[in-house]
């Protein structure tokens, strides 16, 4: 039983990590007025830090708390390449367009990492002795 609810919760976390993946990397090149809006930047950095404390605390496992750091990361890595037909989702383009792609990367990752870093270092508590009714004095 542990086990089906650790694959729901993993099945969850990868799905929602995955969408919001898709989502920042296509707000990325978002402009208006001619004017880049890089919303795209705070919402891997909240996302990110988020998602793998979420994940974490609603499963309990630290290995499902890494998969959504570790399914941002592919997707993101993934739109900085070229598709068979030619497509870019993360163009280089002008400086702007590069800084912010770099720095969408840059943040991302490291708010993946120290959210991961988190979840990895937290002390780990040990079962609970007696019969969990609290009559024990």
């Amino acid at each position: 039983m542990r086990a089906l609810h650790l694959l729901g919760w993993a099945v969850a976390a990868v799905v929602v990590a995955a969408w919001l993946a898709v989502v920042e990397v296509l707000w990325l090149p978002w402009r208006l007025g001619g004017v880049p809006v890089p919303v795209s930047l705070p919402a891997a950095v909240v996302g990110n830090l988020l998602l793998v404390t979420a994940a974490w605390r609603l499963s309990g496992s630290r290995l499902v708390a890494v998969l959504p750091a570790a399914v941002w990361l592919v997707i993101a890595l993934g739109a900085t390449m070229r598709r068979p037909e030619g497509d870019l989702l993360l163009p280089g383009g002008d400086t702007l367009t590069s800084t912010l792609v770099l720095a969408f990367l840059l943040l991302g990752v490291l708010a993946a990492a120290f959210a991961v870093g988190r979840v990895l270092s937290a002390p780990v508590s040990p079962p609970g002795a007696g019969s969990g009714s609290g009559g024990a004095r």
